[in-house]
């Protein structure tokens, strides 16, 4: 995997249940553009990245993300690749199947649930985080899959962060998070916005870049 632009949490790691990465900026991509042209250049490398960490060959569900508080329930094998329209998060009890998040600024948050097993992967900004989305993705972990908060591992992704923003959404979700009974809680806390060599930041490059690819998938 060194010669992709990936991130791996070895919090997640260490579960043993799960198959992840964070996909950052990719060098050599021109992606001054709309989100839908940046990632159609972006999907030649985000397919080779998938099949790299051996999910090439999963179906990949991903979240259309309207900056809402909708999560999407896969409880049955999925048939193939498939975007959930209104929703910012996904969680799951099907292994072999690939969560897909994109984000340039806002967080993509990692839940497993090493126990049950179960997973999800929320996309969480300004607005998502207001609306307590990662709070509404582990309660319906606890009511669909049995998921013990206690036992979860949450593991936040790079984000826009102050002073490059005006509020500091990363900490509210942490907030959440043990305001739902989750103490295992990573956060490297790194900034997008600081760090547009590595990472795309849609406030710093205003709106006209690309979209890194939280990609989650249980074994």
């Amino acid at each position: 995997m060194e010669q992709y632009p990936t991130e791996n949490f070895s919090a997640l790691d260490a579960t043993g249940v799960c198959r992840h990465t964070f996909i950052k900026r990719v060098p050599g991509i021109d992606v001054s553009h709309d989100k839908a042209e940046a990632l159609k250049r972006l999907d030649k490398v985000h397919r080779e990245i998938r099949g790299a960490i051996c999910v090439g060959d999963w179906p990949l569900s991903t979240a259309e993300q309207i900056h809402g508080d909708k999560i999407a329930i896969v409880d049955v094998p999925a048939a193939g690749d498939k975007e959930f329209t209104g929703c910012d998060g996904i969680i799951t009890n099907q292994r072999k199947i690939a969560l897909g998040i994109h984000v340039a600024d806002c967080c993509a948050v990692y839940i497993v649930d090493p126990k049950a097993p179960a997973i999800g992967l929320v996309h969480s900004g300004k607005n998502g985080t207001e609306l307590a989305i990662v709070s509404k993705a582990i309660q319906q972990m606890r009511e669909r899959f049995g998921s013990n908060p206690a036992e979860l591992i949450v593991q936040l992704s790079p984000c826009i962060r102050p002073p490059h923003y005006e509020i500091d959404f990363a900490a509210k979700v942490v907030e959440q998070c043990r305001a739902e009974g989750v103490t295992h809680i990573h956060d490297n806390g790194v900034c997008t916005a600081c760090h547009v060599d590595r990472y795309y930041s849609y406030r710093a490059e205003k709106g006209k870049t690309g979209r890194m690819l939280a990609l989650l998938g249980l074994l």
